[in-house]
């Protein structure tokens, strides 16, 4: 597809991804974004999500895992209440489309590990991050997890879900999540010096390491560095990384940082010849509805952010 083509096959889509093509690609006038914005909670996705929100609050029954979660099913079910805020947050609907007092009533729920308060967190980095981020959005108070991150840093500079196990190297899958969940915490609430250092260090932990390599070999993690598949959850790939590296060179009014490079060229060279990228795998799970193609099909969501990467680094990268 020429480019022009390509953008309006990305328009044809649900509002959820829409407006942010209209923002980030298509250059539209705030007030036209804005406007596909406030459709999210009205139809499409965004609207079948909040329609299945209980009347407590949650989805599913349950915090993290649905109430009917079973040992032996298939992957990981998705369908629980963090995996909807996540979903909702990153749609771009606005806390007051959800259930009214839905943070009050998120605050009488309870994890399923240790009976531990809802927006108190627990003791999962990246569940913990979720949680941050989505009570600042719901604006639910999360000050008690601020300090969270800080003191479970590893000495190299990133987050490991393990960490509870005994764990003392940081996890890429982790610690991408932490900083999808600081970040957007950051730009909600403004953060603090003490965050904002610990997500500069655990950037700088996954760019030391090119966002795909073993410091210890210089090995590319494989396969999961390179794949790319939407909804991206809580695995790690080099196009997820990318995403967070943009917005936080944007927030923070910095340039592409160099070390990024070799996994913009990978990302790039993962690009089919009609000019989109296509869903290569799919995470395991229940879900409540699919949002994108299926593997082997060309993918509006991963084309949409490799579109919205490339174009930052070729028009801002030194060089």
């Amino acid at each position: 597809m020429a480019d022009g083509d390509l953008v309006s096959w990305l328009l044809a889509s649900d509002p959820s991804l829409r407006w942010q093509v209209e923002r980030d690609l298509a250059g539209a006038p705030e007030e036209v974004w804005r406007a596909t914005r406030a459709r999210v909670a009205e139809e499409g996705f965004g609207a079948r999500l909040l329609a299945l929100q209980d009347e407590d609050g949650r989805w599913a029954g349950g915090a993290y895992f649905p109430a009917d979660a079973r040992e032996d099913e298939p992957g990981q079910p998705w369908t629980a209440t963090t995996w909807s805020l996540n979903d909702l947050r990153a749609w771009g609907v606005e806390p007051g489309a959800l259930r009214p007092g839905t943070a009050a009533l998120l605050a009488q729920v309870r994890w399923e590990y240790d009976d531990l308060p809802y927006w108190g967190g627990e003791v999962d980095a990246c569940i913990n991050a979720w949680t941050l981020a989505n009570g600042a959005w719901l604006g639910a108070d999360v000050s008690g997890l601020e300090r969270w991150f800080v003191d479970h840093r590893m000495e190299d500079g990133g987050w490991n879900c393990a960490w509870v196990d005994g764990s003392v190297r940081s996890s890429f899958h982790s610690t991408l999540n932490v900083l999808h969940g600081l970040l957007d915490h950051e730009v909600r609430t403004g953060g603090s010096a003490v965050l904002r250092a610990a997500r500069h260090r655990g950037e700088d932990y996954l760019l030391d390491r090119d966002l795909l390599r073993r410091l210890s070999t210089g090995e590319v993690h494989a396969p999961w560095a390179t794949h790319v598949a939407y909804p991206y959850r809580w695995y790690y790939s080099a196009l997820r990384a990318l995403d967070h590296v943009r917005a936080a060179a944007l927030h923070d009014g910095r340039d592409p940082d160099p070390r990024a490079a070799e996994a913009v060229e990978l990302v790039r060279a993962a690009r089919d010849p009609d000019g989109t990228w296509h869903q290569q795998l799919r995470h395991e799970g229940r879900v409540w509805f699919d949002v994108d193609a299926g593997p082997g099909e060309p993918s509006r969501w991963l084309t949409f952010h490799a579109l919205r990467v490339l174009a930052w680094w070729d028009g801002q990268a030194p060089g």
